[in-house]
């Protein structure tokens, strides 16, 4: 009896240990494949490189969006939490071409652009960035 109390114990620290995981859920675009889609690039290039977009929505043109999330736990069997989400919003014109990428974030609570290092002010797109960076779609993603 002793031996089995003794087992379920165990059993029952180690899955309390420290593990340090994170998940990266979504499209995380990198460096390399940023630099095959240059303002001026047609939306099949895009589509190449950086493959089927999350979501997509219309700006005056087109607006192809590429949602990652990274979540961590430290311990075994606990929820995960949030550490970092990020958009890329490709936009396109009119007629296809990419007339700008930004990378959309939080930093002190404010929806900012990694790419261009500025905050977004305005702009008909901002609210579907804000609600997706804040969580309140789907806060599991």
């Amino acid at each position: 009896m002793r031996l089995s109390t003794a087992a379920a114990l165990v059993v029952a620290i180690s899955a309390c240990s420290p593990v340090s995981e994170s998940f990266t859920r979504g499209q995380k675009i990198t460096p390399d494949q940023l630099e095959q889609v240059p303002v001026g690039s047609s939306r099949e290039q895009v589509l190449l490189a950086l493959g089927t977009p999350t979501s997509t929505g219309l700006t005056g043109g087109e607006v192809f969006y590429y949602i990652s999330q990274t979540s961590a736990r430290s311990v075994a069997f606990q929820r995960p939490s949030v550490r970092d989400r990020r958009i890329l919003a490709v936009y396109l014109d009119q007629d296809g071409d990419v007339t700008e990428i930004a990378e959309y974030g939080l930093k002190d609570g404010k929806v900012f652009d990694y790419l261009s290092r500025k905050t977004r002010t305005s702009g008909s797109d901002l609210a579907f960035v804000t609600q997706v960076l804040g969580g309140l779609m789907n806060p599991s993603l």
